[in-house]
């Protein structure tokens, strides 16, 4: 197979691997932050990976990406560990969600494996240290790969649009694109964001606050994959007509097919893993008939091969992330994807990743 890729996992990867395999075996939360201990330990010792091949590079949001594939927000919520992610392959980072204040989110167990479904729960509720610690965090870093930051409002606030618009003003000028989180389903009413009039105000907020900045961070609404496509016409007209810069299309959902296995399957939350690969598909599709190539759009729900990647990129996707597969697989899953995203790419004709965007829609 001649589409392959030059760089092979390595042995601090596989270590990283072996290491989170073993965590796996604790509690789900208590295992999520032992491997972000595991990852901030090993940081010093990864070394930088070999380039990609230059068929997986894209051009989006005025940022080249040596692949399409993102870290989702949700693993390095208050950016602790970017840089050894970046490492490990991942073209960008996304960190977050982060609030303008601190919070200690919902009451535990607030974090489901299910493992029978390849999915996982979560009602988190915007755990994190607040978006003055990160900014710091990545005040202190050289700058070298792209972080993304998600940002949301404090469940206590009383003005979540000022919520946004501080923690925009916060995070901005150490990012490399902003994620506005209007459809987490686990801070109760914060999806009525995504309606039009609220959604409008939203982002003439944010762009304002643009303004005032030396430079011009991209801006992209992090959508629900629960709307309906009514809803879905007023998001993408509200984005266009603002001119923003593109759609992170999905984030959880709170439905429950019928098919799941798991003994935590009815727990309240949002479900994301393999369940989320079909809907979240087809809500990217639709919302690639609506805006073309006028919006960026970055594909995320249940990607667990390169194939996956490939439908979503296929979708309308220029850039995808994933979360859950990585954790139930760990991080050695990045060049499986790789490499067959290129395979596809060949047997298909594409020169690159970029020519494949959108064409199945």
């Amino acid at each position: 197979m001649s589409g392959t890729i030059r760089d092979t996992p390595s042995a601090v990867g596989r270590a990283i691997d072996w290491g989170a395999r073993l965590l796996r075996r604790l509690p789900p939360e208590t295992g999520h932050r032992a491997t972000l201990t595991l990852a901030r330990l090993a940081a010093p010792f990864v070394p930088t990976p070999p380039a990609d091949d230059p068929r997986l590079s894209v051009s989006a949001l005025g940022i080249r990406f040596p692949n399409p594939i993102g870290l989702a927000a949700g693993f390095d919520k208050d950016a602790r560990i970017a840089d050894v992610m970046l490492k490990l392959g991942f073209a960008f980072i996304e960190c977050g969600t982060l609030t303008p204040r601190p919070q200690a989110g919902n009451p535990r167990p607030r974090l489901f494996r299910l493992p029978q479904d390849k999915a996982v729960i979560n009602r988190m509720g915007f755990n994190n240290e607040g978006a003055t610690r990160a900014a710091a965090r990545l005040q202190a870093r050289p700058h070298r790969g792209v972080i993304g930051i998600n940002i949301g409002a404090n469940k206590n606030s009383s003005d979540r649009i000022e919520d946004y618009r501080r923690a925009f003003a916060t995070m901005a000028p150490f990012a490399d694109y902003i994620a506005v989180n209007v459809s987490s389903p686990n801070t109760p009413g914060l999806r009525n964001l995504q309606g039009r009039d609220q959604l409008a105000l939203l982002l003439d907020v944010l762009l304002s606050e643009r303004a005032k900045q030396n430079r011009s961070v991209p801006i992209l609404v992090k959508i629900s994959p629960d709307i309906g496509l009514s809803d879905l016409d007023q998001i993408t007209e509200t984005a266009m007509d603002a001119a923003i810069d593109g759609l992170i299309v999905s984030n959880t959902t709170t439905e429950r097919p019928l098919a799941l296995k798991s003994s935590h399957a009815r727990q309240d939350g949002g479900l994301s893993g393999a369940p989320l690969f079909a809907p979240s598909t087809a809500l990217l599709k639709e919302t690639r008939r609506r805006v073309g190539a006028k919006l960026v759009l970055i594909g995320v729900g249940g990607v667990f091969s390169g194939a996956d990647a490939y439908a979503k990129i296929r979708a309308g996707a220029t850039l995808v992330q994933l979360y859950t597969a990585i954790a139930i697989n760990g991080p050695d899953l990045l060049h499986q994807i790789k490499s067959t995203l290129l395979f596809l790419l060949e047997k298909d004709g594409f020169k690159d990743v970029a020519a494949a965007v959108g064409t199945a829609v």
